[in-house]
């Protein structure tokens, strides 16, 4: 899905301030690879504060604070669209105290100023949050993920396209069961309608 940098590090924010610190990571790790110098520096220090702030969840003491130091080492003089000031707070806690942040929610994150919720997202950062979210909470992030390919796909044309409305409702968290369900037929039917057009033109 070839979304660009500041959409990805949307979803990755909001993500992140939903409580999914694991799945936040996924939503900066494609820029990260491609990335080179002080950028990839940057995203490597959130990846890695991601991954110190998952382990905390799960009590790994040590596989946190490890994180926590190298995060600050690759984020040591970077500025960047998200505020760095409470998360160097935090990675230093974790590091040196950390029964400071033991039992205690990471600092919530903000991107250009604003805290961001998966609320406020919208496209093209929606379609890498949504596939996200649903690995997170248990719902098929396979499926999602195909979805917002088709919302992608129809957007700006179609902005009433069942694709696009699908994964914006799952992703605002209201009757997910339903949402997937009907998702599911939809891209059954898509999937099913571009199959039988595949390779007609072909030699």
């Amino acid at each position: 899905m070839d979304v660009p940098l500041a959409d990805r590090l949307r979803a990755g924010v909001a993500v992140f301030n939903a409580g999914h610190y694991h799945a936040a990571h996924d939503a900066w790790e494609p820029p990260y690879r491609e990335a080179t110098g002080d950028r990839r520096a940057y995203l490597q220090g959130l990846i890695q504060f991601a991954a110190a702030a998952h382990h905390v969840t799960t009590g790994n003491r040590e596989g946190a604070q490890g994180l926590a130091d190298s995060a600050l080492e690759y984020l040591d003089g970077h500025e960047g669209e998200i505020d760095l000031a409470p998360v160097r707070a935090w990675l230093t806690a974790c590091r040196d105290d950390y029964d400071r942040v033991d039992g205690t929610r990471p600092p919530d994150l903000s991107y250009a100023g604003e805290r961001l919720d998966v609320r406020d997202l919208q496209y093209p950062a929606v379609a890498v949050a949504a596939p996200l979210v649903a690995g997170a909470t248990g719902y098929d992030a396979d499926l999602l993920d195909a979805g917002a390919e088709f919302a992608l796909a129809d957007l700006p044309d179609e902005p009433s396209s069942p694709f696009v409305t699908l994964v914006l409702d799952f992703l605002h968290g209201e009757r997910r069961g339903v949402i997937v369900h009907r998702l599911d037929q939809h891209v059954t039917r898509r999937q099913a309608r571009e199959d039988d057009v595949a390779g007609l033109f072909d030699p």
